[in-house]
């Protein structure tokens, strides 16, 4: 029985391989059909991306009005009220959860 099938094994085996790599390729981490869940990924980070770099452009903007060159006077107010929890009489304070 085994001389019988002995001619056709390396054909099963290439044919194998043939579907292991095509399905692999097509339903895989980086297949084909997942292209749709990698776009959406990738839009999220962009979203992510944008968030991040807008914080940062606000807390360098807040650094340099920091610096002892170009010294903001209302900022460093608002900093050391903040910091230690005062205010102005004149002011409407509102709190709100972190």
């Amino acid at each position: 029985m085994f001389a019988r099938l002995q001619p056709i094994l390396p054909t099963a085996a290439i044919l194998f391989l043939i579907f292991y790599f095509v399905f692999h390729a097509l339903t895989g981490e980086r297949g084909l059909l997942s292209t749709s869940e990698r776009n959406a990924d990738l839009a999220a980070k962009t979203r992510e991306l944008r968030k991040i770099r807008a914080e940062r452009m606000d807390l360098e903007a807040r650094a340099r009005l920091l610096c002892s060159g170009s010294l903001s006077a209302d900022l460093l107010e608002e900093r050391a009220r903040s910091l230690l929890g005062y205010a102005d009489p004149k002011d409407f304070v509102i709190r709100t959860k972190r």
